[in-house]
């Protein structure tokens, strides 16, 4: 094979494996852009914001839920895994987004909720009817106990017990989530092959890949055990509230079982078939970092996965290196997809910054998230600094919210309107009241504020991304930290010609790093730096600003 040939076959197998150091800027497709004024963002304001998307320099989009659905669950209760729901458009538009998308060489990623059903769908309603129809065994029923109580312990995400009574079968159902969500069957083999049929249906029309939502929850346990207690000192390791009793019991038979694995291969045989399409997993178990690489193993399972161990509510450096490095430790041959922030928690900067800048603190976040090892989610908005919205109680339609009000005020501050433009009513995201209220303190962040100002997050994201695409190669290197602070990460990317360097200080003081070898600056360095040579140039010391990043090559 010559050459040209071989460079050829190199270049192609990159493209197919675009995903890997992909750039993914999630869209909440209510809150991004509203095309026809009835205060609900819809597929044709995401077609209007491609070029804005494009312009960001993300790789692909991935669209959260746009599914016909009664909304109880803003769209994770799927009524017709093959509609579009009226709010949002029609198929025309659907199409019309994955043909634009393409031509502005923008990947399109669908969410795709495998493990649960709206009430509302067909198969549920035929399911309840008797325990003796077609569709009987679709979803997961379990007679009473002796005393007319729950099979089990299990408990609900959103509260309470997981199992809910049904008059007209005289049993219970399963709902991981709310009891409009009844849980889907996988041990019937019925089930698993008509959820590939409908993710079929999609990769059919063109779409680049699919996040599957809370993936490890198709498959329960058989014997329908109950959950062990868990101590209280470990409630909030998990990251759920102490209030919400979900966080008291180690979740090992509701989820994450064995049958899963085998069903992911089957999937990504289905995949396989589609060249260049991906999978992301949302992986919320005991382990997560674990069940990631078990779900991403050997090439045969998920394409890359993300878990909520870099969603938390408080920041640590140390916490980022030990997720960071037990990920590259136990994933192996599996890839990450980084994620700081997404539609289910805080925005970061208000999780994370702490009364610091914060337009410093989003800054440094996203070149800490562009400079890690593999693809990485930037959420709307956070490439604007924006942080969470209050939320008044009258205006809260989060069904999470309303049921642990107000120490927990739900998911709604981190989904407000996008702000376009600060000089237009609503921001520019709609002519009428949004379904939300958008923040009056995201107006001074709105487009139109940041673009073309160097010193916006908006602009700084832009030079950022641009740099990241431009060296990929060092992106693919393997990553080791050196010796970090309590609010410093320091780390290399090491390769045979040299290393990048990358050094964050998370501190509003300076802080001193030792560099060896001979620096070469990248342009997206943040903050102003002192640096030190010593006498025989082998040798430098950085003295980082505060709220800084250091990026180099170092030869």
């Amino acid at each position: 094979m010559q050459a040209k040939e071989i460079n050829e076959e190199h270049a192609h197998a990159q493209a197919l494996d675009w995903w890997r150091t992909a750039v993914i800027y999630q869209v909440y497709p209510r809150s991004l852009k509203d095309s026809n004024g009835d205060g609900i963002g819809d597929l044709p304001g995401v077609i209007d914001s491609l070029d804005y998307i494009g312009a960001l320099g993300a790789d692909a989009i991935w669209i959260s839920p746009f599914f016909k659905s009664p909304m109880k669950d803003f769209g994770y209760d799927v009524s017709d895994y093959r509609s579009i729901d009226p709010v949002f458009g029609n198929m025309g538009d659907f199409e019309k987004l994955v043909h634009e998308a393409h031509q502005r060489g923008i990947k399109i990623i669908i969410d795709q909720i495998l493990s649960h059903t709206s009430d509302q769908h067909p198969w549920f309603i035929e399911s309840k009817s008797s325990r003796d129809n077609p569709k009987a065994d679709w979803y997961v029923w379990a007679d009473p106990l002796d005393d007319g109580s729950p099979p089990n312990n299990w408990l609900s995400i959103f509260g309470g017990c997981a199992w809910q009574w049904s008059p007209q079968r005289k049993q219970y159902y399963l709902h991981n989530f709310l009891s409009e969500q009844p849980d889907l069957n996988f041990h019937n083999p019925q089930v698993r092959q008509q959820m590939l049929n409908e993710v079929e249906f999609w990769l059919k029309k063109g779409v680049d890949g699919l996040r599957l939502d809370a993936i490890n929850f198709c498959f329960h346990d058989k014997f329908l055990r109950n959950n062990p207690p868990k101590p209280e000192a470990e409630r909030k390791a998990r990251g759920f509230s102490t209030d919400n009793p979900y966080a008291w019991q180690y979740h090992y038979y509701n989820n994450t079982q064995a049958e899963m694995i085998p069903f992911l291969e089957t999937l990504r045989q289905l995949l396989d078939r589609y060249p260049g399409t991906t999978s992301l997993g949302e992986i919320s178990s005991e382990d997560s970092l674990q069940t990631m690489a078990e779900y991403t193993q050997g090439n045969k399972g998920l394409h890359m996965a993300y878990s909520f161990e870099l969603l938390v509510e408080h920041f640590s450096c140390s916490h980022i290196r030990e997720v960071v490095e037990a990920a590259r430790d136990k994933l192996q041959d599996g890839r990450a997809c980084w994620a700081l922030g997404n539609h289910d928690v805080r925005r970061v900067v208000s999780r994370w910054a702490e009364g610091k800048d914060a337009k410093q603190f989003a800054k440094l976040l996203s070149a800490l998230l562009a400079t890690l090892p593999g693809s990485f989610c930037l959420y709307q908005g956070e490439e604007l600094g924006l942080g969470e919205a209050h939320i008044a109680k009258d205006d809260i339609q989060d069904p999470y919210g309303l049921a642990f009000w107000p120490e927990f005020r739900g998911r709604d501050g981190c989904r407000t309107p996008l702000p376009w433009n600060s000089e237009n009513q609503h921001g520019g995201f709609s002519e009428q009241r949004p379904w939300l209220p958008l923040a009056e303190e995201h107006l001074a962040l709105a487009v139109n504020k940041q673009a073309g100002n160097a010193q916006s997050v908006l602009e700084f994201t832009r030079r950022l991304l641009a740099w990241r695409k431009n060296n990929l190669d060092q992106i693919r290197l393997p990553l080791c930290f050196q010796a970090n602070t309590e609010e410093s990460l320091v780390f290399n990317r090491e390769g045979p010609d040299g290393r990048l360097f990358c050094a964050f200080n998370f501190s509003e003081a300076p802080v001193k790093v030792n560099v060896a070898g001979t620096i070469n600056l990248h342009e997206i360095s943040l903050g102003s730096h002192e640096i030190l040579v010593s006498e025989d140039a082998k040798e430098s010391t950085v003295l980082l600003a505060p709220l800084s990043s250091f990026v180099a090559n170092i030869t």
